[in-house]
């Protein structure tokens, strides 16, 4: 009975933080932000992963409440832990950037959460990512161009147009003249403009 009772005491505070989320996404649709923040807090104080991610977007953006990146942090950092992957690569992008001294812990932590978030299919942490290994500190080009060509797959104009860069310099593949055009040429469609210019040249 009491395995009962809380299995629907879970249940309920799961489906009341589901509820508060959709408030708060239509109220933020509806230009209601401070209430949206509100809805989004409520839900993220109960533990769920995706009112934590938002509520970390609305600090990052200062939407309902005052632009603060750490605040933005703590809640992509608690989203991120319950396996929410954009919150992974934005907790992972933050981690880089703002980490003091850019202690060697805080860059590990942060190419795993990039790395989960790559290969949950987020096309942002796999242009980061591939970026990232081609100008690195210590450039890893193969592994760079795998998940920037990931990225140029899922339509990432701009690193279709890396991956181009890649092609015709030989980083992380034999340099080929003839697939360094085709992907200028397929990057500049989809509205890339360092490819139009590259092309150009």
């Amino acid at each position: 009975l009491e395995e009962a009772v809380f299995q629907l005491q879970q249940i309920f505070r799961i489906d009341i933080s589901i509820a508060l989320n959709i408030l708060g996404i239509e109220s933020m649709r509806a230009g209601h932000c401070r209430i949206g923040y509100t809805c989004f807090k409520l839900a993220a104080d109960r533990g769920y992963s995706k009112a934590q991610f938002n509520v970390g977007l609305c600090y990052e953006h200062g939407r309902g409440t005052e632009k603060d990146l750490e605040k933005a942090a703590f809640y992509y950092c608690h989203a991120a832990s319950n396996c929410h992957p954009m919150a992974q690569y934005r907790y992972g992008r933050y981690l880089l950037q703002h980490s003091p001294g850019q202690h060697w812990h805080s860059q590990h932590r942060a190419l795993t959460l990039l790395e989960r978030a790559a290969m949950a299919g987020i096309t942002e942490a796999q242009a980061y990512l591939g970026v990232l290994y081609m100008r690195g500190l210590q450039p890893q080009e193969k592994k760079g161009l795998e998940y920037l060509l990931q990225a140029a797959n899922h339509g990432d104009a701009q690193s279709r147009y890396h991956v181009g860069v890649c092609y015709e310099q030989g980083l992380g593949v034999q340099q080929n003249l003839a697939e360094a055009l085709r992907q200028y040429r397929e990057a500049a469609v989809a509205g890339n403009r360092h490819a139009r210019e590259r092309l150009r040249l």
